[in-house]
C-alpha cells in the first residue's frame, strides 16, 4: 500500500530523515516510534505530500508522489498532532463545511456525517461550540475531519497527546475499529498504546529506522533476557547475592523498593532463555525465608526502546 526508497529530507544543514526504506501493508496499523527529533512527523508529513523529500520516492498503490500527489491526498485521511479546527463554529457546521468541501452534498453528506458521528463518539455534542470541547473530544472531531472523505489510508501524527487515560482508551478503541478497514500509520510516544494498538511497530532514531516488526517480533530479537522479581520474607540482601547468586544463568541481583517494610523485593536478571523459576524456588525452599511472590518477564517495549535510542 505504502513504499517509501531511500526517503531523506533535509532542513538546511540537518538531516530529519536519512535513507528510510518502508513498505506498509494494507489493512495494517503501523506505529512509529522515536523520542523527540527522531524523525516521525517529517516522515509523515512527506507521506501526506505536506512535505516534499529531498531525495528519495515515495509510491501509494501506483501513485507516486511527485507525479500524482492529487491523486494521493484523495487516499489519504491526516490528523496532525494538533487538530486544526475553527473553535468557533458548531461541531455539526464544522462538519457540514468539511463535507461540503470534500464535494458531498445532500443524502450522502447526511448519512457520512451521521455515520462519523456514531463512530467518533460524536452524537451528544453536535451542537456545542467547538471551542468549549475538551482536547480528547475536539481530537474525535479532527479524526471524524480526517476521514470525511471514507480515506483508504489514515495517517495520525501523536492522536492521544495531551489526553488523559480515559480520553486515550476511547481514541485507541476508535482506531482499532478504523483499523479493520484502513490502513492507518500512527506517531506516538506512548509505548503502550503502540503495544496495545499497533500491529506493527517502527522505531525511528536520528531519522533512521532502528527496528521493524511487531511486539512479540522486536523483544525476541532483542535477546533471551528475562527479568524474575521476587518478594521474601525474613531475608537480607547480603544473603540472597550469596546463594541466589551461585545460580546458573543469573547474570544480576538487583534489590527494589518496597511497600511492605518487612519484605525485600529482589530482580533477578538471567541470560540464554532459560527459566530460572525452579532453580529460585528449590534455592529459597532450603533456607528459613518466606516466598511472598515471584513474577517473570521478558525484556519490555520500553527496555528496547531505550536501547535502541539512547545516546552514543
Amino acid at each position: 500500500m505504502i513504499h517509501t526508497e531511500k526517503l531523506t529530507k533535509y532542513y538546511g544543514d540537518l538531516c530529519a530523515v536519512d535513507q528510510i526504506d518502508l513498505d506498509i501493508r494494507k489493512g495494517e496499523i503501523t506505529g512509529l516510534l522515536g523520542p523527540n527529533g527522531a524523525g516521525k512527523t517529517t516522515t509523515l508529513r512527506m507521506i501526506t505530500g505536506y512535505l516534499l523529500p529531498t531525495s528519495g520516492s515515495i509510491q501509494i498503490k501506483d501513485y507516486s508522489i511527485k507525479e500524482d500527489m492529487l491523486a494521493i491526498k484523495r487516499l489519504i485521511g491526516y490528523l496532525p498532532e494538533s487538530a486544526p479546527l475553527y473553535h468557533n463554529m458548531l461541531v455539526y457546521d464544522y462538519l457540514d463545511y468539511v463535507a461540503r468541501v470534500r464535494g458531498l452534498e445532500g443524502n450522502a453528506k447526511m448519512e457520512r456525517i451521521h455515520t462519523l458521528a456514531d463512530l467518533c463518539g460524536l452524537e451528544g455534542i453536535m451542537h456545542k461550540g467547538i471551542g468549549e470541547l475538551s482536547k480528547g473530544l475536539k481530537q474525535r472531531v479532527g479524526l471524524a475531519h480526517a476521514m470525511m472523505n471514507d480515506p483508504e489510508i489514515l495517517v495520525l501524527d501523536e492522536p492521544t497527546s495531551g489526553l488523559d487515560p480515559n480520553q486515550i482508551v476511547e481514541i485507541r478503541d476508535i482506531i482499532r475499529g478504523i483499523g479493520r478497514e484502513k490502513t492507518i500509520i500512527l506517531s506516538t510516544h506512548i509505548l503502550s498504546e503502540a503495544e496495545a494498538t499497533c500491529d506493527r511497530i517502527v522505531i525511528i532514531d536520528h531519522g533512521k529506522i532502528v527496528a521493524d516488526g511487531s511486539t512479540e517480533t522486536l523483544k525476541r530479537s532483542s535477546g533471551q533476557e528475562k527479568t524474575l522479581t521476587i518478594s521474601l520474607a525474613g531475608a537480607d540482601m547480603d544473603s540472597v547475592r550469596t546463594r541466589l547468586g551461585a545460580i546458573e544463568g543469573i547474570t544480576r541481583i538487583e534489590q527494589l523498593a518496597s511497600t511492605e517494610p518487612d519484605e525485600l523485593r529482589v530482580a533477578l536478571t538471567a541470560s540464554g532463555g532459560e527459566d530460572i523459576r525452579r532453580p529460585v524456588y528449590l534455592a529459597i525452599k532450603e533456607t528459613a525465608w518466606i516466598l511472598v511472590g515471584l513474577s517473570q518477564e521478558g525484556k519490555s517495549l520500553e527496555n528496547i526502546f531505550r536501547e535502541l535510542t539512547k545516546e552514543q
